[in-house]
């Protein structure tokens, strides 16, 4: 009866099945090397969220430092002018929201510098950007450490809010305020939001704001003006609305 080996002629062969075991089993499998242990700690989710935690707080770090305020009150840099300097703003807008420069003052100093107009669209642009650039970073650095961490029960509904109505719940984070710009942004890459939602919800959702802090930054000389007074009326109304809706909200869960 044939087992494992057949015999001719005196010899025994085994079979390739028992062959390919003895095979694995005489030859280890060597351990990584010290390059690709290295490589999986760095790549970890939490060595990512490190380094998230320290870019965050060399940014704040930098704006506490050099104090980007200071161009409300000495003016834009003499050497640039028109478009070159809406650019310059855009760019500066986006990088100090990521390091938790409130918006209301960006969005003011652009009225101031660059008019109604101009001052919106340049507040708008570096509006995207600096939420485009925390979600980038948040998805990349954050998302994979984070998720598990979502076990409470106000945790959870929020992700899932933010997972199945991702477009509607931005746009109304945007167009009520309450919730900090980058508390928005980070909650949102935590999420599973797709990237198209966020910024076109970004965009929609920040014009009703961001036009009337750059209309009061471009009428603060005239405070008794019609468009003054309009702007601040157009801050005031929806937060006045979203104050109600949250307190709302508040009893609502309480009695549950």
């Amino acid at each position: 009866m044939l087992d494992a080996t057949t015999r001719s002629g005196g010899t025994a062969t085994a079979s390739p099945r028992a062959a390919a075991t003895e095979l694995a089993v005489a030859v280890p499998v060597p351990p990584p090397s010290l390059g690709a242990r290295c490589t999986r700690v760095l790549l970890s989710p939490w060595s990512r969220l490190s380094l998230l935690v320290v870019l965050l707080a060399a940014a704040a770090g930098a704006v506490l430092l050099f104090q980007p305020q200071r161009m409300l009150a000495h003016g834009w840099p003499p050497q640039l002018g028109g478009a070159a300097a809406a650019v310059a703003f855009a760019g500066a807008y986006g990088l100090c929201t990521v390091a938790f420069v409130p918006r209301p003052l960006l969005n003011l100093g652009a009225g101031a510098l660059f008019g109604s107009q101009l001052g919106t669209g340049t507040a708008l642009a570096g509006t995207v950007l600096g939420a485009g650039l925390a979600f980038g970073l948040g998805r990349v650095l954050g998302q994979d450490a984070l998720r598990p961490l979502l076990r409470g029960r106000l945790l959870k509904a929020a992700d899932g809010q933010l997972s199945r109505h991702g477009f509607r719940s931005m746009m109304a984070a945007r167009l009520f305020p309450g919730v900090p710009f980058w508390a928005a942004n980070y909650c949102a890459a935590v999420s599973r939001m797709g990237w198209v939602p966020f910024v076109l919800a970004t965009a929609l959702g920040s014009v009703p704001n961001t036009a009337a802090y750059a209309v009061a930054g471009a009428r603060a000389s005239a405070p008794t003006s019609p468009a003054f007074l309009i702007a601040m009326a157009c801050i005031a109304v929806p937060a006045l609305v979203a104050a109600v809706v949250a307190w709302r909200k508040r009893h609502q869960l309480r009695g549950r």
